[in-house]
Parts: C-alpha cells; structure tokens; sequence
C-alpha cells in the first residue's frame, strides 16, 4: 500500500576524495527522489550535487572523506557536501565583481547552483565546512493510472 505523503527521509554517505565520489552522489541522489516519488526537480538536484561534490574533492586537500547528506521533505529536498576545509567557497554567495567566463572549468558551478537552487549557502561543520543547497518541491503532476 502506497500513500503519497512522502515522510521525511534523510541520507548519509561518506565519499572517497576523488572524481569517483561524482557518479555515486548523483546516483544516490536520483534514487532517493525516484524511489520517493518525490517532486523534486531530479535532472536539477542531480546535477547540483555533482558539482558541489566535485568543488569539493577538486578545491580540498585529499585523504579526508568528503560526506553528502540528502534530505528530502515534503515542501522539497536539501543536500549537504561536507569537506575538511574551513575556507568559505568563493562564488556561492557573494555576488561577482566581474562576469564569468564560461569556458573556464572552474567557477561555473557554484554559478550554477546559485542560479538553479531556492536557496544556498555555507556553514562551519566539525572540521571544516558543510555546502548546501536547496530545491523546492513542484506541484505533482496529474499522472494517468498505471
């Protein structure tokens, strides 16, 4: 029996530092909203997740897991990367004094999730610090019975 009330649900994984952690967060992320049926946009917090993760195995230094927290509620989901750095990112939160280049690799996803998520932002955590954003839930679309 399936109710479509989706409970809060909450995952924690720790990742390893390096460009392997990318595919894994975003395959947990797709599961946890699929698996859900959450209303999430998944496409979006998919391709979030990857490039906070990626910030962080490319801007922390290694050896340290980095952690992800995905938690998903009724109003939308909200994922967490935490590292062992303590250096705030540079572009999540503060505006850019110049436009950015497009071509460069680095810089263009913390735009990104700037300018996808609701809302996003930085906080100490533990050691370091915890990146996260926040997408909020779309109205369900009307689905045809199976």
């Amino acid at each position: 029996m399936h109710d479509h009330i989706p409970a809060p649900a909450s995952w924690r994984i720790a990742l390893p530092h390096s460009a392997a952690a990318v595919p894994v967060a975003r395959a947990l992320v797709r599961t946890a909203l699929a698996e859900l049926e959450h209303t999430a946009d998944g496409d979006t917090a998919e391709l979030l997740t990857a490039e906070l993760v990626a910030n962080a195995v490319e801007h922390t230094s290694g050896g340290t897991p980095i952690e992800l927290v995905v938690e998903l509620m009724p109003t939308g989901c909200r994922v967490e990367v935490h590292d062992p750095d303590p250096d705030p990112p540079a572009d999540l939160t503060r505006p850019t004094a110049e436009p950015p280049d497009l071509w460069r690799e680095d810089g263009r996803g913390l735009l990104l999730i700037r300018a996808l998520s609701s809302s996003c932002g930085h906080r100490p955590a533990g050691s370091g610090k915890a990146v996260w954003f926040r997408l909020s839930a779309v109205p369900a679309q009307r689905r045809p019975p199976a």
